[in-house]
């Protein structure tokens, strides 16, 4: 995500490292360009003139001035200036005591809200809620199929009615809830094309009558400024607590997620960064402001990594690496869990560093899908000692798994090199920091086939 702005940024980070200090001259040449990188990144105009306005200020202190390097002044303060735009955020989600606690999306038509549903439903039962998700929009039949759909793969009731008016679906949906002992209600209400009063009358009907504890805008990143002049024009007519951006992993610009606070005064909550029903994140705007910026996110990479880690797999794993018996086996069992935390690219942008390496690339998760198809094409023995693979074994493996004895070749001896790494950085580095499971040899394979 945002992989255009940090293009745009890095190219310019490069330009004040090459400088003995910073002058007013200097810092004024650099935010020009950083001005012009954020417009073509579609930010709000007015976002852009009061963020270079702030980093002007600060950049020309002559505290800043006198501190460590021109390049790493010069980010600390605009990644500062990034997180004061997005934030605060403040607490994601709050419970009512004794009664369900109801959870209103509202949003134009096609921006996701239905889907969002099910990531917020799926979400909530992390917590240990038990969710029901409403279909009010009666307007939409397609919709509440979708819903039905969806409700069903997350194994979450949905309420819905074949006829009558929203208001009066989403109020029985509340009591339903409270019969059936579920303690949070989703409502996804109706979207239109474009805003119209009829629409926020009945949105207002339903705030009015089911009292949320929170309403959340839902909206398209990718639309950019369409998506920050929407939130604009809901908040006025019926006020939101904060906003979902969902499509952001498309999103190479970023303008919206640098300008719905700013604009509407109200913060983004979570974001939606994958097709699947688990890819609805919390928004930090720190760690957001990290990989605008190129600095990575190991923060979010951990918790992606715990999430999937099991404990007692990763002591397992460890005490491998240190006795030096690690098998293909165990590399099999990292695979699944590293394509469990999602793309690959994305993983490897939030590495410190990675993120201009990147441009330009496409990282094939099909790569990942080649490496595993190899493994399971090993016999057990083989898994267990590889050293027992001579020449007719690679060609049955390499027939069994559609690839050439040339990617069953660099496996192997990727595999070998892996092992000899992981034993020397074992008792620090990432190792030592919590990610025994990130040891998968991510590297492997070409690409290509052949």
């Amino acid at each position: 995500m945002f992989e255009s702005i940090s293009s745009s940024l890095e190219g310019i980070f490069d330009k004040f490292r090459g400088r003995g200090r910073l002058s007013k001259e200097n810092i004024h040449d650099g935010l020009r360009e950083v001005r012009t990188a954020l417009l073509e990144a579609d930010v709000n105009y007015r976002v852009v003139k009061d963020f270079i306005k702030c980093v002007s200020e600060k950049a020309e202190g002559e505290e800043v001035i006198k501190s460590v390097t021109p390049g790493q002044q010069i980010i600390k303060i605009i990644h500062n200036e990034l997180v004061d735009i997005m934030g605060p955020v403040g607490s994601t989600l709050t419970f009512r005591d004794g009664a369900p606690t109801v959870i209103m999306l509202v949003g134009l038509q096609g921006c996701g809200k239905t889907t969002t549903t099910a990531k917020l439903a799926k979400l909530v039962m992390s917590k240990g809620r038990k969710p029901l998700i409403v279909a009010a929009d009666v307007k939409r039949p397609a919709a509440i199929k979708q819903l039905k759909v969806l409700g069903e793969q997350l194994g979450v009731p949905v309420y819905s009615e074949d006829s009558g008016d929203p208001t009066g679906i989403c109020q029985r949906s509340v009591e339903h809830a409270r019969e059936q002992s579920l303690d949070v209600v989703i409502l996804d209400t109706a979207g239109r094309l474009h805003i119209d009063e009829e629409l926020m009358g009945e949105l207002r009907e339903i705030r009015d009558t089911t009292e949320p504890s929170h309403i959340f805008f839902v909206c398209d990143a990718m639309t950019g400024q369409d998506a920050v002049n929407s939130a604009k024009e809901f908040n006025s007519k019926i006020e939101f607590d904060g906003a979902i951006l969902t499509k952001l992993d498309g999103d190479t610009r970023g303008g919206a997620a640098l300008s719905v606070k700013a604009v509407t005064g109200k913060p983004i909550k979570f974001v939606g960064v994958g097709e699947k029903l688990d890819k609805l994140e919390e928004f930090y705007p720190d760690r957001m402001a990290s990989r605008i910026l190129g600095m990575g996110d190991v923060v979010t990479l951990v918790e992606k990594a715990q999430a999937v880690t099991d404990e007692e797999q990763a002591k397992s794993f460890a005490r491998k690496i240190k006795d030096d018996t690690l098998t293909i086996d165990d590399f099999l069992g990292q695979l699944q869990q590293v394509k469990q935390m999602g793309p690959l690219q994305d993983l490897l942008g939030m590495i410190p560093g990675m993120s201009g390496k990147l441009d330009g690339m496409n990282v094939d998760d099909g790569q990942m899908n080649r490496i595993e198809a190899i493994m399971r094409s090993m016999s057990k023995e083989e898994r267990q000692s590889p050293d027992i693979i001579g020449g007719s074994r690679r060609a049955r493996i390499a027939r069994g798994s559609g690839t050439t004895i040339q990617d069953v070749n660099q496996l192997l001896k990727q595999f070998k090199m892996m092992k000899k790494m992981l034993k020397q950085v074992s008792g620090g580095g990432l190792m030592g920091r919590g990610l025994p499971k990130m040891g998968f040899p991510i590297g492997l394979g070409r690409g290509k086939k052949g």
